[in-house]
C-alpha cells in the first residue's frame, strides 16, 4: 500500500508531469535540430552577380543605343549619297543634251519662240482660263506663262517695274 501511496502522491505526480514536460521539450528540440536551417535564397554571391550584371546593362545601354542610331544615320546618308549620284547622272545627261546644237535649237524654238530665217512664226492667244506654263520645264520662270513669247514677258516686266517706281526729278 505504501507503493500505491507513492504512486498517487502529489510529489510523484508533479515529478511525472515534469518528466513528461521535459520529454516533450527534448522531442521538440530534436525536431527543430533535424529540420534543415532555412537559409535565404539570395546569397552574397548571387547579390554580387546581380549587381555586376545590372551595372553592365546600365553601362552598355547608352553605347548600344548610340550604335543603333549611328547605323540608322549611316543608312540615311548612304541613301542620300545614292540619290545625289542619280541626280549627278541626270545632270550629266542634261548637260550632254545641251551640247547638241539640235537640242539647243529645239529648246529655243519651244521656249523662246525662235524661228529660222524664212519661216513665219505664229503665236496663238491663250484660250480662256489658260493655264500657267509647265512647272517641270527648266526654262519656266515663275509668274511668266511658258506659252507666251519671251519678249512679251520682258515688256510686262518692264511695265511692272515702271509702275512700281515712278521717276522723280
Amino acid at each position: 500500500m505504501a507503493a500505491d501511496r507513492d504512486r498517487f502522491s502529489t510529489a510523484t505526480r508533479i515529478r511525472a508531469l515534469g518528466e513528461q514536460a521535459a520529454a516533450r521539450v527534448y522531442r521538440a528540440q530534436n525536431r527543430r535540430l533535424r529540420r534543415p536551417v532555412r537559409r535565404s535564397r539570395l546569397t552574397g554571391r548571387a547579390a554580387l552577380l546581380a549587381l555586376v550584371i545590372g551595372t553592365l546593362i546600365v553601362a552598355l545601354a547608352y553605347p548600344l543605343r548610340e550604335y543603333v542610331s549611328q547605323r540608322s544615320e549611316i543608312g540615311d546618308e548612304r541613301r542620300k549619297a545614292e540619290e545625289a549620284r542619280e541626280r549627278v547622272e541626270e545632270l550629266r545627261d542634261e548637260k550632254a543634251r545641251w551640247q547638241d546644237p539640235a537640242y539647243v535649237e529645239q529648246q529655243a524654238r519651244r521656249h523662246l519662240h525662235y524661228v529660222r530665217p524664212g519661216e513665219t512664226g505664229y503665236i496663238l492667244p491663250d484660250p480662256p482660263g489658260g493655264t500657267e506654263g509647265d512647272e517641270d520645264d527648266p526654262l519656266h520662270t515663275r509668274g511668266a506663262p511658258a506659252n507666251r513669247p519671251w519678249y512679251d514677258n520682258l515688256w510686262d516686266g518692264i511695265d511692272k517695274a515702271d509702275r512700281a517706281a515712278p521717276l522723280t526729278r
